[in-house]
């Protein structure tokens, strides 16, 4: 017996009605984009390890999925090399290509190459898989997609507010509620200033970026860990647990970080973002969170995360200001500002809140069933008339029994069945049955249309 087939562990198939819903999420996505004024890209599956390696720690390096060069990959590999079985040397010498961890490094590269061409700002989004050989688990998988929007070459904090904007208009679009977060990784450094530890804003803020899960005691228990003072987390109680409208707490946290030029500034930005958003209005919360601490190694000013209201779940979109996109690729000072929609934790909210709309899962509207050769000739160029207004028609292909055409149309949950017997050829017309309330009408060509 044939061994059954499989797929490698991390991946997925995605069956019809799965990737009905799935591009329901990318277009409304990607007409967001579009409505902004941003223009779509590709990039290659794989980049050279040049570009890829050395850009996310050496953690991230790991994870790197490496392809074999072509031919013969051991052709650089002396049998010694090969004796000492160092994976990581050998994978140096028989790869020089690899699969896109991101899209972040890939479009860094594509602006150094492209930047003759590129007006700035250059407004750019991109919907595309990338791969990581990370351990599979429950919501984490080795190929997944990501749903980045970017603006760079503007310091601008227009950028920030439009892109809020736009986060608010897709989750509007997919009726989920949301709470925007906002931070500044100019507050968390003046907080970390002001505090006389400067030095340990990364171990400060993956600490308090904690909270909501572990509680303040358990932070303040990881602070001392890290080796803070007791004065110096007293000093930090007052902006963990800040609390009030989001006006009040940048009062507060510009009286704490009144001595700190660096946090003033990040009040200011963030007091900008927020203000302006007011004019313009939103449908979802937007909220000054300090405890907001994604991305500290490369974001540099506003920090963005997005939570579902209605459903227990991480963060489902993320994004922040960096101000040295590609500096990595030898090209300093060009800043930007980006989002990433999480694609598979918003499928599994709208999943959960039965939100899809009926139509985005729906594939045939009208199943033409098929009584045989003379029948078929009367109903192709009707099928023609109906495809050509935009209405999703086929024609079931085999003269077969009635109930098996009638099983087929309810499978794919096709809610119309057209019949066309002698009794409708020689009336011009067409039965038209719903198939959810069994109702039947004979009506013309245009009227069927007019049905839809």
């Amino acid at each position: 017996m044939a061994q059954k087939p499989s797929i490698p562990k991390g991946t997925r198939d995605f069956g019809p009605i799965e990737m009905a819903k799935r591009n329901y999420i990318f277009n409304t996505i990607r007409e967001v984009y579009a409505l902004y004024g941003f223009q779509q890209i590709e990039t290659p599956a794989m980049e050279t390890l040049g570009t890829l390696m050395g850009k996310y720690g050496e953690e991230g390096d790991k994870l790197l999925f490496k392809v074999l060069n072509s031919g013969d990959c051991l052709a650089k590999v002396s049998d010694e090399e090969l004796q000492e079985r160092n994976s990581l040397h050998l994978a140096s010498k028989m790869c020089e290509k690899g699969l896109r961890y991101d899209l972040t490094v890939p479009f860094a590269r594509y602006v150094v190459m492209h930047r003759e061409e590129l007006q700035l700002p250059f407004k750019r989004y991109q919907i595309q898989p990338v791969w990581r050989a990370d351990r599979p688990q429950k919501g984490r998988y080795r190929e997944f997609y990501q749903c980045d929007a970017d603006v760079v070459g503007s310091d601008s904090l227009l950028n920030e507010v439009e892109l809020m904007q736009i986060v608010d208009t897709v989750f509007s679009r997919f009726g989920i509620r949301v709470q925007i977060k906002i931070n500044n990784r100019k507050i968390l450094s003046g907080i970390a200033e002001v505090i006389g530890a400067a030095d340990k804003i990364v171990d400060i803020t993956v600490a308090i970026d904690k909270l909501d899960k572990i509680g303040i005691d358990n932070v303040n228990a990881e602070l001392r860990e890290d080796g803070l003072t007791e004065e110096q987390i007293q000093k930090l109680q007052p902006i963990i647990s800040l609390e009030g409208s989001n006006d009040e707490k940048l009062d507060t946290i510009a009286e704490v970080l009144k001595e700190s030029e660096t946090g003033l500034k990040g009040v200011e930005e963030s007091r900008f973002i927020l203000d302006t958003l007011k004019t313009v209005g939103l449908k979802n919360e937007i909220q000054l969170d300090l405890t907001l601490a994604r991305g500290l190694n490369y974001y540099t000013g506003a920090i963005f995360e997005v939570k579902a209201l209605d459903v227990q779940i991480g963060s489902i979109t993320g994004g922040g200001r960096y101000d040295n996109l590609t500096g990595i690729f030898g090209m300093p000072g060009l800043s930007g500002v980006g989002i990433s929609f999480g694609a598979d934790r918003i499928y599994d909210v709208l999943n959960q809140l039965d939100l899809y709309p009926k139509d985005s899962v729906m594939t045939t509207q009208v199943l033409f069933i098929n009584f045989g050769e003379k029948e078929t000739v009367y109903c192709l160029p009707i099928i023609n008339k109906v495809r050509a207004r935009g209405i999703r028609a086929e024609l079931y292909p085999d003269a077969a029994k009635m109930k098996k055409q009638m099983s087929y149309a309810n499978a794919k949950q096709i809610p119309y069945v057209a019949l066309a017997g002698e009794n409708e050829i020689n009336a011009g017309q067409i039965t038209l049955k719903n198939m959810e309330t069994g109702e039947q009408q004979m009506l013309t060509p245009d009227e069927l249309i007019q049905v839809f």
